[in-house]
């Protein structure tokens, strides 16, 4: 069953307050990943999938920073991992969404 995390990558020590450029490195990662699904927020990526596949993917996106020239890297993962019934991005959404309707 797939899982759904909410991934948060901080290149520290940059030179910079622009972050856009690391951001992108992390997307691309992402979109050659296969069995992945993502969505880009303002504030961070959720990503659904089988979770080893999760788990390696955001290792991925930790190391690019460095491989850009950051010093300091710093990952927040939250994992949502229900077990009970089929979960998905769009399933969590609608579940808040019918409450209102």
């Amino acid at each position: 069953m797939p899982v759904i995390a909410e991934v948060t990558v901080v290149p520290l020590g940059t030179g910079s307050p622009s972050l856009s450029r690391y951001v992108a490195d992390c997307h691309q990662l992402l979109r050659e990943a296969e069995g992945i699904r993502y969505q880009l927020t303002p504030m961070s990526t959720v990503i659904e999938g089988e979770l080893d596949r999760v788990v390696e993917v955001v290792r991925k996106m930790h190391e690019a920073p460095f491989t850009a020239g950051a010093l300091r890297v710093s990952t927040t993962i939250r994992i949502d991992d229900r077990r009970d019934k089929p979960l998905s991005m769009e399933g969590k959404v609608r579940a808040v969404e019918e409450r209102f309707m």
